[in-house]
């Protein structure tokens, strides 16, 4: 029986720190059936700490929501030509918002203490993984935009960071599943990010990248979400 549920929420003071990689690093930690989408040659890591706000299932009024700080670390691949993002972790404050996103779309989310303060030096957050069982995850900096706004542009390695439509995730049997998610373009800014920690690559397996991150900010957009399907 599916479970799934569409939901709506938004997105507010994102983080896109990206990193490149090579591609076959990358694809050794993939389903089988997702491949690596990359740009300029490079596939590429992201590290996205944000904070979702108005959290419920979609239809819902919006007072029905909650707050849900976030953080997650990201790849872009394929399926079948059609591209998405796929997660290696998404760590989130609220236990029974992790039991359910895990429940009814099958992602890797984390149950993490996280904390975030809109500061007159940016944004701080820190988030400290205590799921039950699992690798530890610690990460704190502190963002802030330092650019004029912008839109990517189709085919921009901008676009490529942030424009996906869909996410792909494996459920329990194997099967690769997708879910669509709608939104307004972004207008996101150049940004600056003092990262003090990080050990989400470590956490996932992965040798920190030697790059410098390429850094976005947005300040956040409406979304909704279809339910989870097998593609």
């Amino acid at each position: 029986m599916d479970l799934s549920v569409a939901l709506a929420f938004g997105w507010r003071h994102l983080l896109f720190a990206n990193w490149p990689v090579d591609a076959d690093r990358l694809d050794a930690h993939l389903p089988e059936a997702l491949s690596v989408q990359t740009h300029d040659g490079d596939g590429w890591l992201s590290v996205v700490p944000f904070v979702n706000v108005d959290v419920r299932p979609r239809g819902f009024p919006r007072r029905a929501g909650i707050e849900l700080p976030e953080l997650n670390l990201r790849t872009y691949v394929t399926h079948g030509g059609e591209p998405g993002v796929y997660f290696f972790s998404l760590d989130a404050q609220g236990v029974a918002s992790v039991l359910g996103a895990r429940l009814f779309h099958r992602l890797p989310y984390y149950y993490a203490r996280i904390d975030w303060r809109d500061t007159d030096d940016g944004i701080e957050f820190s988030s400290r993984r205590l799921h039950p069982g699992d690798r530890p995850a610690h990460f704190r900096a502190t963002y802030r935009p330092t650019g004029d706004p912008f839109e990517p542009e189709p085919g921009s390695r901008a676009a490529f960071l942030t424009d996906r439509s869909r996410l792909y995730t494996q459920g329990a049997d194997g099967a690769v599943r997708h879910t669509d998610v709608d939104h307004e373009p972004w207008r996101l800014r150049p940004a600056s990010a003092t990262i003090t920690t990080n050990t989400l690559f470590s956490a996932n397996g992965f040798v920190r990248p030697d790059a410098e991150p390429v850094c976005y900010y947005s300040p956040g957009l409406a979304v909704t979400t279809t339910g989870s399907e097998r593609a």
